[in-house]
């Protein structure tokens, strides 16, 4: 091993001698590119061919179409609030902003010309963009764009937000590239994804009716993002300031058959390439029964009996570098150490009182 080292150095001398004879800008030429090679997401991690993408559009654009579709939004309409919520905390007027796979357009609606001036609505369903909704004041741009095949300008936007949408990509580290580069210096890119731990109920439920009527299981809930691979794509992209945080929705449906149809009819079925073409009637009976005996019980409030559906949410944010942004402080410049902290106030002789104002106190 350390002779084939040895050897590989020995020739990239021996080469790099002969190029300097010959030109010596070559030599700097070379050694410039290997000192600026940036590392990428797409280099770090490997792209996963997991969801059937055709069918993903296929599904969206039969939801858009159904005449009950916003019966069942409630779940995308609550998520979409949250995420326009933190991008209120940011204290900014954004120029330019995207939403990717804005369907009918959760985030943007909630928009304000103080906090965005303009956005551009993406989605793979023309049905869903013509049917969304902006906030008074604020410009609006719809295109029909794949989450996989991102096309806007090098440094063009300031703000891309996205709201589950996607946990269908099958190139998210490549998808994450793609955000980073179009993101203008100090950008901000917020989204949330579906976590694994979404549907976990109806997940066990038709588990064990397959086991007990099959004697085999199927995959019949699409597989999710865990966190750690959120933060460590936004770590291979170059995003700084990262945040990742898990928040959870529990709601009560009156048994499983209405678990089943929103899905359904929401889009977000399963896409995966080895899903079944079908589920047994059989199974299907089953698992509503086994739901029902192992989450169901009486609700006071609608005194009747229910069952919940868990639905995880990953939400992170991480800014493009910039120079204006603070930095942590070099290692060994510290003055004090954490052992210490326990007699903090020993340390720290001189205290002086500050007075809170009436905006402090808002």
């Amino acid at each position: 091993m350390a002779q084939t080292k040895l050897y590989q150095q020995l020739k990239y001398l021996h080469l790099r001698n002969l190029l300097f004879e010959s030109n010596p800008s070559n030599v700097y030429y070379i050694i410039r590119n290997e000192s600026t090679k940036v590392k990428t997401a797409s280099s770090v991690y490997r792209t996963m061919n997991i969801f059937d993408r055709k069918a993903k559009l296929l599904q969206r654009e039969r939801s858009a179409q159904n005449d009950d579709y916003h019966l069942v939004e409630y779940i995308k309409e609550e998520v979409g609030w949250r995420t326009a919520d933190r991008v209120f905390d940011i204290k900014r007027t954004f120029r330019n902003a995207v939403e990717l796979g804005a369907s009918r357009g959760y985030v943007s609606r909630h928009f304000l010309p103080d906090n965005v001036e303009k956005v551009t609505l993406c989605d793979t369903s023309q049905t869903h963009l013509d049917k969304a909704i902006v906030g008074d004041g604020v410009k609006v741009e719809k295109v029909v764009m794949d989450e996989e095949n991102i096309d806007f300008p090098d440094n063009s936007i300031d703000l891309l937000v996205s709201s589950l949408s996607l946990h269908w990509v099958n190139d998210l580290p490549g998808c994450f590239d793609k955000i980073m580069k179009c993101l203008k210096p100090d950008g901000v890119f917020m989204a949330t994804v579906f976590g694994g731990d979404t549907l976990m109920e109806l997940r066990q439920s038709l588990q064990l009716a397959e086991m007990e009527r099959l004697g085999g299981v199927f995959s019949h809930v699409s597989p999710f993002t865990r966190i750690r691979d959120i933060g460590g794509l936004l770590t291979a992209s170059g995003f700084t300031l990262q945040t990742v945080d898990i928040d959870s929705l529990t709601i009560w449906y009156p048994s499983a058959w209405e678990v089943m149809r929103d899905v359904r009819i929401l889009g977000e079925g399963n896409a995966a390439y080895n899903r079944p073409l079908r589920l047994n009637k059989d199974v299907q009976f089953a698992a509503a029964a086994i739901y029902d005996e192992m989450y169901g019980k009486e609700v006071p409030d609608r005194k009747s009996r229910g069952v919940p559906a868990t639905f995880q949410m990953i939400n992170f944010l991480g800014w493009k570098p910039d120079p204006s942004q603070p930095r942590p402080m070099e290692r060994g410049t510290g003055e004090m150490s954490l052992k210490d902290l326990h007699r903090i106030d020993e340390v720290i002789k001189d205290t002086n009182k500050v007075e809170l104002r009436d905006e402090d106190m808002k």
